[in-house]
């Protein structure tokens, strides 16, 4: 656990340690009354985090308040909040979470405080400002439970070189996505026409923008499975369709994005659907064999549309059980502004809020055609990539199952009725 009461005095040095991993430990913190001075907030590892500790002495001198931080690995971070949240505990104020990941469980546990209020008392702060898919993906049962921090969005990579020289234009649907790949594919013998991730559990993320745009979802709007429907079975149908005939030869099924990622970047594939937030693994020319020669479109529209996810990877929550939660949220308000976003969004950190998008400052240092498509996305995009239940890592090896049997050339339809039949099981299980 790397722990640091971060003050004006001395921040440098502060920041020093923290690059290096080696926070030493200073005050043990806990045991504050309402209206402390000491504001307690437990932040994982990431570049965001980095980039708002740089600026936590701007909001020390602006409020008068001690920011003591925890910052922790996302592993640690999670055997953390399972513990100490559990046990109810009073010394976490500010919590930064996976709203996707474990944001139905902290709410429907009451870890996370009511910010309903909250987010609405601030016109200048201005909560209508954040995207739709993110604030869907931070409220619970009507109530605003976290601030979305970091968005991405499902896009579509491209080889420009390899469309020219086939006289494709950037396909805009799945049909024209596939009749791109099938063509460029058997044009060039040693390029596959598509990748993606392929792991059963990887790949549920990157899946569901081919299932909302075929018109189906994970769980139907009477809180059952919605995997065997016929919208998903043609997605399942599709995707696995589009690597088994058009993937890398002998493609392995347990790629996540590094893996995916590194056979486009390496010149081995036309196209590549991934997040947006690891455009840079593939524009840099330090990493990417093709780096001056990628573009980037919104997700092709299915029958249903163009439907890729807008989610919030992260965001920030107050503990319920803090008794410090008015100086909580001035530090949750602080991160979250106008300002800040933009300061950050600038660093490469694709942010939630619409306005930042729609500043050309915002968009500066993001390829021009990628942040058309981000915006595209943002207009379209659903709030979730993954089941939303609590125990999310069970569920999405079962809805990921079937992808890894369309992949393989399997029986799709046979595979989504048993992993439907399992899922609905696990359903009714966390409803007892």
């Amino acid at each position: 656990m790397q722990r640091k009461t971060l003050r004006n005095a001395g921040m440098a040095a502060a920041i020093a340690m923290l690059a290096g991993g080696s926070l030493a430990a200073c005050g043990s913190g806990g045991g504050d009354e309402a209206g402390s001075d000491t504001l307690r907030v437990t932040l994982a590892n990431h570049v965001w985090t980095e980039k708002i500790i740089e600026a936590i002495p701007e909001f020390e001198e602006e409020t008068g308040l001690t920011v003591e931080l925890t910052q922790l690995g996302e592993d640690q971070l999670s055997a953390q909040y399972n513990v100490q949240l559990n046990a109810g505990t009073d010394e976490i104020d500010v919590m930064m979470y996976r709203p996707l990941q474990e944001g139905k469980l902290f709410a429907q546990n009451g870890y996370l405080a009511d910010l309903t209020e909250r987010v609405e008392s601030n016109p200048e702060w201005e909560w209508s400002d954040f995207q739709q898919g993110p604030v869907d993906s931070t409220t619970f049962e009507d109530k605003v439970v976290g601030v979305p921090t970091i968005t991405e969005r499902e896009v579509l990579y491209y080889r420009t070189d390899l469309l020219e020289a086939a006289g494709l234009e950037v396909p805009e649907t799945l049909e024209e996505l596939e009749a791109a790949a099938k063509q460029i594919g058997e044009e060039n013998p040693d390029v596959a026409g598509f990748v993606a991730r392929t792991g059963k559990s990887p790949a549920v993320t990157q899946f569901s923008s081919f299932l909302y745009g075929f018109g189906g979802d994970f769980i139907d709007d009477e809180g059952n499975s919605a995997i065997a429907s016929p919208e998903a079975k043609e997605a399942y149908e599709y995707y696995g369709r589009m690597i088994n005939e058009y993937g890398p030869e002998n493609v392995s099924t347990d790629m996540s994005w590094p893996e995916a990622m590194a056979i486009f970047t390496q010149g081995g594939a036309a196209f590549y659907t991934e997040a947006d937030s690891l455009y840079q693994n593939a524009t840099d020319p330090a990493n990417s064999q093709v780096a001056e020669n990628v573009g980037f479109a919104p997700m092709p529209a299915g029958p249903a549309g163009s439907k890729p996810y807008n989610v919030p990877s992260w965001g920030l929550g107050i503990n319920e059980a803090s008794t410090n939660q008015d100086n909580a949220w001035k530090f949750v308000e602080w991160a979250t502004s106008k300002e800040r976003v933009l300061d950050i969004q600038q660093e490469g950190v694709p942010g939630p809020r619409k306005s930042v998008w729609a500043d050309p400052e915002g968009t500066a240092t993001y390829p021009e055609d990628l942040a058309a498509a981000i915006e595209a996305s943002a207009e379209n995009g659903v709030g979730y990539d993954r089941p939303l239940v609590i125990n999310v890592a069970e569920a999405r090896e079962m809805v990921g199952d079937p992808i890894v049997i369309g992949i393989t050339g399997g029986d799709v339809s046979a595979a989504a009725d048993a992993a439907d039949e399992a899922f609905q099981q696990f359903l009714d299980d966390e409803r007892e």
